[in-house]
């Protein structure tokens, strides 16, 4: 209900995503019953089997203060989602609305895995010859060291079962690849990272030009810092991809060329929209949260469904802590 877009796109999305992936996990849309059934009676969804609802009467907005929300509205349709996941009658969650206020329901109704005190999102971008992945992407805007740690433990195995690849190469993101370059929670976070041994592929500290190039899988950040390159990738992609398109249709002899290369410049549009990567995964809790964009268009929300779906299949929280445990004990953390 907390969608930008309003709650028919969301109701889209399920249909776009129930006709394209007939093997999907069974739906529940969470909120205004009357509303969001009358929306899947128009979106020709009614009686479809694999389709329930959920009743919520209060809603999440972008204003709300998280604390105050999470006191206050108790039965949003953002908190009656998440307990779905947690009483199990759910195998994971996707929301639009306020990020603050998903993350504090998120660690207070699922709760963090063993050994970690912080969750991190994850966001998929591209790069030559595949894609990155940043976290944290804006759970956490200030983070200490261990945080960071834990980060390049769930992004590793994230990027594993994702993509396939056994060891992805992990870097930690600062402003200069020698040593003792960058912030204190830069400098400490790579003394511990080392100490990690052969847990993680661990590469070292890369700057922001490697990101796109093909030489490091997952990038390990602050919120703060994650979730400005994940924005300032999203509207430079924009920008690149409006301004190519007006610079090949400026003239005549251009619109011929353009023509020419039609098929390249859609290759490249796809590859870079954001609405391609649906969600970023909320990443070390008991539970699968997926954090959509607020302006998440029907596309985008229909590709975290998917996304969601194979979240389930894999049961990616069950691989990840051992390794928190084996990393805590590595760079002498007690457990919170």
């Amino acid at each position: 209900m907390g969608s930008d877009l309003g709650p028919s796109e969301v109701v889209a999305a399920a249909k776009l995503a129930l006709d394209e992936f007939p093997d999907l996990s069974p739906l529940t849309l969470v909120g205004d019953e009357a509303l969001l059934r009358q929306l899947a009676q128009e979106a020709g969804l009614a009686g479809h089997p694999k389709l329930a609802f959920f009743h919520a009467s209060e809603v999440v907005t972008m204003g709300d203060k998280p604390l105050l929300a999470l006191k206050r509205k108790k039965d949003s349709s953002m908190a009656r989602a998440i307990e779905l996941v947690k009483n199990g009658e759910a195998g994971a969650a996707i929301s639009c609305g306020n990020t603050g206020c998903l993350v504090g329901a998120g660690i207070l109704k699922l709760r963090t895995l063993d050994g970690m005190d912080r969750a991190a999102l994850a966001a998929v971008i591209p790069r030559a010859n595949g894609h990155f992945v940043i976290l944290d992407a804006g759970a956490n805007p200030e983070a200490r060291p261990d945080h960071l740690v834990h980060n390049a433990i769930v992004g590793s195995h994230y990027y594993r079962l994702v993509f396939g690849v056994e060891r992805p190469r992990i870097g930690l993101l600062t402003i200069g690849t020698e040593e003792g370059k960058g912030n204190t929670l830069v400098t400490e976070t790579h003394e511990m990272l080392k100490r990690l041994g052969d847990l993680i592929h661990y590469l070292g500290p890369v700057e922001g030009f490697q990101l796109f190039a093909d030489e490091v899988d997952v990038v390990v950040c602050d919120g703060f810092v994650g979730n400005i390159c994940l924005k300032s990738w999203e509207s430079l992609a924009k920008f690149f991809v409006t301004e190519l398109k007006a610079g090949l249709l400026a003239n005549p002899i251009r619109k011929t060329g353009a023509l020419l290369v039609r098929g390249a410049f859609t290759e490249l549009r796809d590859r870079v929209k954001p609405e391609r990567y649906g969600g970023a995964p909320l990443l070390g809790l008991r539970g699968n949260l997926i954090k959509a964009h607020g302006s998440a268009n029907r596309q985008a929300l229909k590709n975290a469904i998917y996304d969601a779906s194979e979240m389930i299949k894999t049961n990616l929280t069950r691989h990840i802590e051992a390794d928190i445990a084996r990393a805590n004990d590595l760079i002498g953390l007690v457990a919170r």
